[in-house]
């Protein structure tokens, strides 16, 4: 993870009596830590500079102490490099939403994209893959298994060698059947291959899209930089997305995109899994960096964890409009959480026990089986699961390589939640709340029930 040191270097700022050597000294540290973790070295003095003249200049408000005073001006400092205390947008301001994807080679775009497509299709858009590699063999192979797997259809033609007409064709195709959000998979180029960078640079001529996003490596490193820069002079660089951010890399490099590019990073990859992306969060992720986050407790980890469940989802849940997509977010939420068998009391439902015996093991397996059905489902199926039938259960077995009984179990869970959303009591929103949402929306409603 990113400049993990920063907390030692914390840790050693509060130890130190003399503020102003107290100071220096962090500042020191913080940049040995940005440099070691792949951030530019111009940005590391920036920022360095900016976190010291505004902790020895500025006096802090009236009662708050000076060091703690310091640790907020590098948190903001931080989150302000990555974008701001605002989290992403992800609500398209039109339809269709046209995505083009660009990065290097082996950054985990073709994967990335249909990680992108399965996030939007489970917050009720209809979704739709262009395959515009024509360099990778078997791009349009890869993507289409991928695109099977969470039920989001992919255009391309494997025959064809011309990526700016499959790109300008596939937008057209999914724009005439009403589809929602669009993303184009492009060739992973070099910044230095000034033909595949001109082909980029057709592509976005051609479609006009709405948004690009750059896909990064998390383990780019100081390269991250001259790449930004070079791909935002071809196509101006909307967003960004950071890979492989599960494992030993640091990340820093990305933040150097941030800067070059002025775009902001949209979405993280936690992990190989198709559901294992999240939308960034600037405030958390600088609180965990430098230890401010690390909070224990089974409510703080859904408070980290709940990306994905809103308010939204919670009235709706209180009005009895519950569908695949909610019990899609709650399960792969759940997944994330570790012992799945302490936290399924702790989350709506609201406290009611289990109704059956499982071991973790089995229940993860169980899981793993309800996503699978779920991204086999159709639109029409997730929004309204009730019109599922026998002829529909079995293809949605044969789609997700599960029996039918698996599907029965699943639609079981459906109904079970749908008997307890309309016993929900008021009393009960008060443990809502302790998930960091925002009920005032909600008191409305209780009253009516």
């Amino acid at each position: 993870m990113v400049f993990e040191g920063l907390r030692n270097a914390i840790s050693n700022f509060l130890k130190r009596d003399r503020y102003e050597d107290a100071v220096n000294e962090f500042i020191r540290e913080m940049q040995k830590e940005l440099l070691k973790s792949d951030v530019n070295v111009k940005l590391v003095a920036e920022i360095t500079e900016r976190i010291k003249k505004r902790a020895l200049e500025e006096e802090p408000p009236l009662g708050v102490p000076r060091r703690h005073w310091f640790l907020t001006i590098v948190y903001e400092e931080l989150v302000r490099l990555l974008g701001g205390e605002r989290k992403p947008s992800i609500r398209p301001s039109k339809k269709p939403w046209v995505i083009l994807l660009v990065g290097l080679q082996g950054s985990g775009k073709t994967t990335t994209a249909a990680k992108i497509a399965n996030f939007y299709k489970f917050e009720g858009f209809k979704v739709g893959l262009v395959a515009a590699d024509t360099y990778r063999p078997a791009a349009y192979d890869q993507l289409k298994q991928l695109g099977d797997l969470i039920g989001v259809p992919v255009y391309g033609d494997p025959n064809c060698k011309d990526a700016v007409k499959i790109a300008i064709d596939g937008v057209k195709y999914f724009a005439e059947r009403g589809f929602d959000v669009i993303i184009i998979d492009t060739a992973g180029r070099h910044h230095k291959e000034d033909s595949l960078l001109e082909e980029m640079r057709q592509i976005y001529m051609g479609v006009n899209p709405d948004e690009i996003m750059l896909v990064l490596d998390a383990s780019t490193g100081q390269q991250a930089y001259t790449i930004a820069k070079k791909f935002h002079e071809t196509t101006p660089i909307g967003s960004i997305v950071l890979t492989k951010l599960d494992g030993t890399a640091r990340g820093g490099g990305a933040l150097s995109a941030v800067a070059i590019t002025g775009a902001t990073i949209k979405f993280i990859g936690t992990g190989e899994k198709i559901d294992e992306i999240e939308l960034f969060n600037p405030p958390k992720f600088v609180a965990r960096i430098l230890g401010l986050g690390d909070i224990e407790g089974l409510i703080e980890s859904v408070k980290r964890a709940r990306i994905e469940f809103t308010e939204k989802d919670l009235e709706e849940m209180l009005e009895g409009k519950i569908n695949m997509r909610l019990i899609y977010k709650q399960i792969t939420n759940l997944r994330k959480l570790g012992p799945l068998r302490r936290i399924l009391q702790m989350i709506p439902g609201l406290g009611v026990k289990i109704p059956f015996e499982i071991d973790s093991k089995e229940l993860e397996e169980k899981i793993e089986k309800w996503i699978a059905i779920i991204n086999s489902m159709t639109y029409e199926e997730l929004d309204n699961p009730d019109i599922i039938d026998k002829s529909r259960m079995k293809r949605i077995a044969r789609g997700a390589g599960v029996d039918v009984e698996d599907v029965k179990d699943l639609l079981k869970q459906y109904e079970l939640l749908k008997k307890l959303t309309r016993r929900i009591k008021k009393s009960d929103l008060k443990k809502l709340e302790k998930l960091g949402i925002d009920l005032s929306k909600l008191e409305e409603l209780t009253r009516t029930k």
